[in-house]
């Protein structure tokens, strides 16, 4: 495990309030993990893997 030293936003701070609640987390670090697993299976691994991708429709005027 990594420990880290953050600054943040007010913003940044509810959203993290906001997911912490939501998943009945006990800890603003566990809300950061989940934002961090969602982030990575929705971004990275769609860039990462292209071939995942439906193709694109070729579209004529």
């Amino acid at each position: 495990m990594v420990k880290a030293m953050i600054d943040i936003s007010e913003e940044a701070n509810k959203v993290l309030n906001v997911v912490k609640a939501k998943n009945s987390l006990k800890t603003k670090s566990e809300a950061i993990n989940v934002i961090a697993e969602e982030y990575s299976e929705k971004v990275l691994h769609h860039r990462l893997r292209p071939e995942r991708e439906t193709p694109k429709r070729q579209i004529s005027f």
